[in-house]
């Protein structure tokens, strides 16, 4: 059965409102709402964001088994024999919902959800056994299709609240114009957050440097050019984790911002890395390798980023990951191209080089097929992909879950738009989980790649220090 979409909406000036000031008055009244935002409102195509309330339809995947439900239907469950069986069901479940046509500038039809690492299991024949832990037993995959969905254009100051409907003859207004009323709530509670006792990691840090060890070995003996090892810290809290995401996006601004609650866990962040796009039948990936700690001076700052390009370790590690992208497109695309090589760009603590490569996917497939082909992204596993999966298995301790999965919205039209979750968090049982990895290669040094890994969450415990204020 094929499940039509109708989709309306009314339009509102929205020079009123923000997007955190609207998830926080509907997301008590809505459970298990997602927002997205994005900080680079100076580019017309990064300029929305969105609040997702009440799934309709939904699917999700742990080890062998998946459940699904469609529109006004219970949750079916089946459990199969071949990790690669879950993602062709997946599939399956996209094709089901036929997208139709609207006047609006954007699309709201689709899935909004996310793929653990581990889910690469799902899209290659490859199994990682490292453990699991209670904090990280999560779905592997999880996506839904929801009936509202909220969207501010920041560029023309408006704001769209769309409600999407599936095989209905008549239409109706009635829950676009509670969520208008809700709109006009101003006295909202104010909730604290403050962590309670101090941050415990999963390696010490001789621990993690062994662990660089053992890559740098991977890497000499020839099994791998680059291979990207993490560590995992938590944090116990008490109160609101949303003042964490307030605090972490005014510290650490990025393309990707986003809260997604799932009732019993949360995963937010700001990431400053897109897994994949995929508009109008170009697909494009964008490759961030070299990393540099900010100095807090412009002109130091300058220095930094020219030394960074200079770097050989560095340059190297960004050529192999430019070259893994252009490598994954291909296997679905054609025209793949270098649109834009070792850019440097600057981010809230840290200085990257970022590359752009795109390329024309095949008419006969989709974007879950790109998408498979470039899962998990290249930054976050290493180079060959299969045997940095493989060594990753063997050295880290417990399995990754969200930490270098990805995030974002498979549209029915096609399109997709995902982020590697990176500068990001899971929060559960009043626990925060958080996680950073270095790209090892044979030029690796190990107290180099301890540090790397310390750049890159400093923003994440600044902002935990931060929220105690808000």
């Amino acid at each position: 059965m094929k499940y039509t979409i109708q989709t309306h909406y009314k339009k509102i000036v929205a020079d009123l409102h923000t997007p955190v000031a609207i998830y926080n008055k509907l997301r008590d009244h809505f459970p298990n709402a997602f927002l997205l935002e994005s900080a680079d409102y100076h580019d017309r195509t990064d300029s929305k964001s969105f609040i997702c309330l009440e799934p309709l339809a939904g699917f999700e995947a742990k080890a062998n088994t998946y459940r699904y439900n469609f529109p006004n239907e219970e949750i079916a469950s089946k459990k199969v024999e071949q990790p690669r069986e879950v993602f062709t069901a997946f599939q399956d479940f996209v094709s089901q919902f036929e997208n139709t046509p609207t006047n609006l500038p954007f699309n709201v039809q689709g899935l909004w959800g996310y793929s653990a690492f581990e889910a690469v299991q799902y899209m290659e024949d490859i199994v990682l056994e490292n453990p699991t832990s209670t904090l990280k037993d999560n779905p592997d995959l999880k996506y839904q299709f929801f009936k509202y969905v909220l969207v501010f254009d920041h560029f023309k100051n408006e704001l769209y609240i769309s409600q999407n409907e599936v095989n209905q003859a008549e239409i109706s207004y009635d829950g676009i114009d509670y969520i208008l009323q809700l709109l006009q709530i101003n006295n909202l509670p104010n909730f604290s957050f403050e962590v309670v006792g101090k941050e415990t990691a999963n390696t010490s840090n001789e621990e993690y440097k062994e662990m660089v060890r053992t890559g740098i070995e991977h890497c000499k003996l020839g099994d791998t050019f680059q291979v990207v090892l993490s560590r995992e810290f938590q944090q116990k809290f008490k109160g609101d984790d949303f003042n964490l995401y307030r605090s972490l996006r005014s510290i650490n601004p990025s393309p990707y911002l986003f809260y997604f609650d799932y009732g019993n866990f949360k995963i937010f962040g700001s990431s400053p890395e897109a897994q994949l796009q995929i508009s109008k039948g170009v697909a494009s990936i964008n490759p961030i390798a070299g990393t540099v700690l900010r100095s807090g001076s412009q002109k130091e700052d300058a220095k930094r980023a020219e030394k960074l390009k200079q770097n050989a370790k560095e340059m190297a590690e960004h050529v192999m990951l430019v070259d893994l992208a252009r490598n994954d497109l291909s296997k679905n695309s054609e025209h793949v191209e270098i649109d834009k090589y070792a850019e440097i760009q600057y981010f809230s603590h840290v200085i990257h080089m970022v590359s752009k490569v795109s390329g024309k996917v095949f008419k006969d497939k989709n974007g879950l097929d790109i998408y498979a082909d470039t899962f998990p992204a290249g930054t976050l596993s290493g180079a060959p992909k299969y045997k940095a999966l493989e060594i990753i298995a063997e050295n880290e301790n417990v399995k990754r879950n969200f930490y270098g999965g990805a995030i974002g919205f498979i549209g029915f039209d096609g399109s997709l738009n995902h982020a590697i979750i990176i500068r990001s968090l899971l929060s559960k049982n009043n626990t925060l989980v958080y996680q950073a990895g270095a790209g090892i290669v044979t030029d690796s040094t190990p107290e180099g790649e301890l540090q790397e890994v310390d750049n890159k969450v400093a923003a994440i415990r600044k902002a935990i220090k931060k929220a105690k204020e808000l």
